[in-house]
């Protein structure tokens, strides 16, 4: 009867394998997946300022807190609870209500001054125009002679 010879490697080889089986298995169970954020957000910049967009649906005005701190946007609020019509119960119910926080690091400071926030059919969009003192300032090359 042949056998292999013990090998460290193929020890190591085998729990690495063991390792992406566990893995797998975890992820179709949805057990690893890191918590949603509420709200989602995209940011978009470039060198004049920056431009977010939260998904806020069923968030009203007056529940929104909105503040801009040296180099981060804080957003805040809450989300009612929604009653089902009819006296009904709910089957399932996946849309987070509640109070909500986020915070969101900026890559640059901003002009809290000029800072402009719309909210449109459950999407906030807030405009963040960079400081001034912050911009890039193109520097003129002078020649010695």
């Amino acid at each position: 009867m042949l056998s292999r010879p013990y090998s460290p490697f193929s020890l190591w080889g085998e729990f690495d394998r063991l390792q992406r089986e566990m893995n797998r298995l975890f992820n179709q169970a949805g057990w690893l997946r890191p918590a949603p954020c509420f709200p989602a957000v995209n940011i978009w910049a470039n060198e004049e300022g920056q431009v977010v967009t939260a998904e806020l649906p069923g968030v009203k005005m007056e529940d929104l807190d909105i503040s801009v701190v040296n180099d981060a946007l804080a957003i805040s609020g809450k989300r009612e609870t929604a009653e089902p019509a009819g006296g009904g119960k709910y089957h399932r119910q996946e849309r987070e209500c509640g109070d909500f926080s986020r915070t969101i690091s900026l890559p640059y400071p901003v002009d809290a001054d000029k800072v402009e926030a719309v909210l449109e059919q459950g999407v906030l969009r807030i405009t963040l125009p960079r400081a001034e003192a912050d911009k890039p300032r193109k520097i003129t090359v002078k020649s010695a002679a």
